[in-house]
Parts: structure tokens; C-alpha cells; sequence
């Protein structure tokens, strides 16, 4: 099938890995030019074709730098893709509430939530003279809180809420705007000997191999497995593309039926 996307502009944050990677090498695929922001640019991020940016995107300035390369570079922008987040750095993350403190708070915010944010108010202008549409990566968490950092699920409650509100006002102006909710992805949170997923074995008392094994029945996932990147990447090239034109507003699980009620 044809999306419509070949010769439109995109920008994308969180690039380097995991599912920002997936959704970059999946619009290049359809021949979208894309402006990519991660704070590492990875060897694999390069060969995707993407204008690599290096950025630090938990910055206030971080967005607006990455739009304006992207102004700069591609002219007016199409589709902007705020995946930029994290709850991947695995110690400190598992003391439950009172083992947060504001800092800790802060840059959960900050990455996961203002982010968005900062890019979207950054981008805002050329997507409506475009007519163009956003596409926030957000999490099942954000509809179970507990099942993660409460720091993190937290923040990505606040990204779907903010996805909603910004489709009730700049619908009517023309741009559209979606969230995905990904519950347990194959990336580097969950397979990185120093991520969440590790971290996680460790205070179970349990080898790293059995918490991957046995992860997706734990969590309810009736597929059996984890979510691959590429599957996310998929939803975010049919939300950008004119199939979707009357999907806005939008929250689309890929969660392997995690989440459990209607």
C-alpha cells in the first residue's frame, strides 16, 4: 500500500535506538525526509539516511534547536514525532514513591513529558501552515501507573492527556494529533545488563534471561511476547499518512492486550 508520505518532512526525537530508530528508518522507508534528534547519534541512526542531530532534548532549549535544525534544513515540517523518554536507567528506579526525590521528578518531566512539549510549541507554527500532524510516543503505564517508575508512568499520563488537548484545539485548524501507548517493547529498558529489566531480576533475586522469559505473561500480554520497534514504527507511519486523515485524538495500545479494560 502506498502512504502518501514520499517527498514530506518529519521530525523525530529519541532517535538513536529502540523505537525511535524503528520509526526513523520506517518514514526514510517511505520516503519521508527526516530530521532525527537523539542526544548520541548511533552508527545505525546514520545509515538510516536521517539528518542526525545531536541534542539533549531534557533541555529547555534542546527542542527548539532540534525544530530549527529541521526548519533549517528540510523547510516547513509535516509530521513531528515526540518519542524522546525514558524510565530505562535501571538502579534507583524500583524504591516505590518515597524513593524519588524532585530531582529525579524533575527530569522524568522533563524528558519524558516537556519535552513533547517545548517541541511541539516549537514546531506548531509550520505544522499548521502545512497541515500537518503529530504523533506522541507515550505507554500503557500511562493507563497503569503502577506497572513502572511511578516518576515515569506518571509523566506519560501527563503526554496522553496533553495529546488529547491539543487535538480538541488544532484539529479544527487542521493538524491532527495521536498517541501511541506501547506496553513491553524488545529495546534496551528491558535487554540492557544495566536497564530497568536487569535492575528489576535483580531485586526479584532472579536471572536476568528468566524476568525476558517469563515478562510478557506476567504483565497479561495474551500475545506471549514482547512488542517489536517496528510494529510501533508501523502505527506511526499510518497515523502520519493520509489513511488516517479522520483518526485524531487517537490513544492506539500496542500492548499485546495488557491493558484489560475498555
Amino acid at each position: 500500500m502506498d502512504m502518501g508520505l514520499s517527498g514530506k518532512t518529519a521530525v523525530v526525537t529519541g532517535a538513536s535506538r529502540g523505537i525511535g530508530l524503528a520509526i526513523v528508518s520506517a518514514l526514510t522507508a517511505e520516503g519521508m525526509r527526516v530530521v532525527a534528534g537523539a542526544r548520541t547519534v548511533s552508527p545505525e541512526l546514520k545509515e538510516t539516511g536521517a539528518t542526525a542531530v545531536p541534542v539533549d532534548l531534557s533541555t529547555q532549549e534542546g527542542p527548539a534547536l532540534l525544530v530549527g535544525e529541521a526548519l533549517a534544513e528540510l523547510g516547513e515540517i509535516d509530521l513531528l514525532v515526540n518519542n524522546v523518554g525514558g524510565g530505562d536507567v535501571g538502579e534507583g528506579q524500583l524504591g516505590g514513591f518515597l524513593g524519588f526525590d524532585d530531582g529525579q521528578w524533575l527530569h522524568a518531566f522533563d524528558l519524558n513529558f516537556l519535552s513533547a512539549v517545548r517541541a511541539t510549541r516549537a514546531a506548531l507554527p509550520s505544522l499548521l501552515r502545512s497541515r500537518g500532524s503529530i504523533v506522541n510516543i507515550s505507554s500503557n503505564g500511562a493507563r497503569m501507573p503502577h506497572a513502572g517508575p511511578v516518576t515515569y508512568t506518571t509523566a506519560k499520563a501527563a503526554l496522553t492527556a496533553f495529546g488529547k488537548a491539543l487535538a480538541e484545539e488544532f484539529g479544527p485548524q487542521g493538524v491532527r494529533v495521536n498517541t501511541v501507548s506501547p506496553g513491553a517493547v524488545r529495546t534496551s529498558m528491558w535487554e540492557d545488563p544495566a536497564g530497568y529489566g536487569a535492575e528489576l531480576a535483580r531485586s526479584m533475586g532472579l536471572e536476568h534471561e528468566q524476568v525476558l522469559a517469563q515478562l510478557p505473561a506476567w504483565t497479561g500480554m495474551t500475545t506471549g511476547r514482547f512488542v517489536e520497534p517496528a510494529e510501533v514504527a508501523a502505527m506511526v507511519v499510518y497515523l502520519a499518512s493520509p489513511h488516517a486523515a479522520s483518526v485524531s485524538g487517537a490513544d492506539h495500545l500496542i500492548d499485546g492486550g495488557s491493558v484489560k479494560t475498555v
